[in-house]
């Protein structure tokens, strides 16, 4: 019996095995013959491992080459998107402040370094007497628009310090190839997108940039030194004070809402800023309207609580809010503080809080969130709004009810809307 199971199992091996071999050809115990010859062969080449080491050395470094093209510090991308155009505007906020400026200082020191013509514009007016002395002592260039049509390379805008164009005619048909930021919004860029709402101000940013430009810091009276490629890029007094007083304008000298890397890039300005120009810009005089706002502010404010609000009817200058309503922030046991003033036939709202319950921006919204043509918001600490007075009439009198505009800031602040 067993003989006949073993001849029986010969006999199925012996036909199934050419059946099974002709499904990958014709003889393919004959083609792995007629091969490994030929793999001795090359094995046997003296060249055959330097080959193969060779090979597997440029892979690999084509791999190193891919990661760190992908892991390129922010501050490289940027400069090659802006290295790949020949002219761009760089567009900064309604009525900029030293940190869109610096910002924009920064962004156009880098478009110089790869020959890239830039433009820096803004739409509303440089009225603030710390802005106004920014950009004389540091003779800061720029040119104001009032429609998209002003704006000099609309194929090549870059947003500084805000992610969504406002504040001009058609603004909201531009759009920009690059943002730099550290507002809250949803506004982005074309081609590149930076939006860091932890940082405190949009120079650290930019700062950052010019770091990762391997950029040296020292105080030169040129903004910018460096032209040819192998030279380093040296970041001269003006810029590196600009940026300085940027950041320290948009925390309150590095107390308000900053982060380590704000401090950081201060150490890192450090060597190259120039103090007399700095304490310049800081230290500007003050107008008599900026003055009579604050006393005004000073001697009427209501507080309940700890919230303070103010009204100080007419205003010649708006940014003299926003300086007055700092005064009232020191004011002993108030957390949070709303002032507000009317400037041709708009009310114009400015408002701090150091108070945790309280979101200024968002109460704001709140508070005037039933009037159609009002708007309104910002950050949690800082906020601004404004209102159209003939949206504000109350039932019974002719004129703005601001009584009870008062009680929906109180309520706002309370949380009760």
């Amino acid at each position: 019996m067993s003989t006949e199971h073993g001849t029986a199992a010969s006999a199925i091996v012996g036909s199934a095995a050419p059946e099974s071999v002709s499904r990958y050809g014709p003889d393919a115990a004959s083609r792995g013959a007629q091969i490994q010859p030929a793999i001795d062969a090359f094995a046997g080449e003296p060249l055959t491992y330097p080959v193969l080491a060779a090979v597997g050395f440029i892979l690999l470094y084509g791999l190193y080459r891919l990661v760190r093209w992908l892991r390129r510090p922010a501050g490289v991308v940027f400069r090659q998107l802006i290295g790949g155009h020949e002219a761009i505007t760089i567009l900064m906020h309604p009525n900029p402040d030293p940190d869109a400026m610096a910002s924009a200082m920064a962004v156009k020191a880098i478009a110089e370094r790869v020959g890239t013509d830039a433009t820096i514009q803004y739409p509303g007016q440089i009225r603030r007497p710390e802005n106004r002395a920014f950009r004389t002592v540091l003779g800061f260039d720029c040119d104001r628009i009032e429609a998209a049509s002003d704006i000099e390379h609309p194929e090549g805008i870059v947003l500084v310090d805000h992610n969504t164009p406002r504040g001009f005619v058609d603004s909201e048909r531009v759009e920009p190839i690059a943002v730099v930021d550290h507002h809250p919004g949803n506004g982005t860029g074309n081609e590149f997108t930076d939006v860091r709402e932890a940082c405190g101000a949009t120079a650290s940013i930019l700062t950052e940039y010019l770091t990762d430009l391997d950029a040296v810091f020292e105080p030169t009276d040129a903004d910018v030194d460096g032209s040819e490629e192998d030279e380093p890029l040296v970041v001269g007094r003006k810029l590196a004070t600009g940026l300085t007083y940027g950041i320290q304008s948009d925390t309150k000298n590095l107390t308000r809402g900053c982060t380590s890397q704000d401090f950081g890039v201060c150490a890192t300005l450090l060597p190259a800023i120039d103090e007399d120009l700095l304490h310049r810009i800081a230290t500007p005089e003050i107008s008599h309207d900026v003055l009579r706002v604050k006393a005004t502010a000073i001697n009427n404010v209501h507080v309940e609580g700890s919230f303070g609000i103010c009204n100080v009817g007419e205003v010649g200058t708006v940014d003299a809010l926003s300086q007055a309503v700092e005064e009232l922030m020191r004011l002993e046991g108030t957390t949070a503080v709303v002032l507000y003033g009317v400037n041709e036939g708009t009310v114009h709202v400015s408002a701090r809080s150091k108070d945790d319950r309280v979101h200024m921006g968002e109460a704001l919204q709140r508070a005037v969130s039933h009037i159609e043509t009002a708007s309104a918001g910002g950050h949690a600490r800082m906020a601004g709004g404004q209102i159209p007075v003939g949206q504000m009439a109350g039932e019974e009198r002719g004129g703005p009810d601001f009584e009870r505009f008062d009680e929906r800031l109180l309520g706002a602040m309370n949380g009760d809307y």
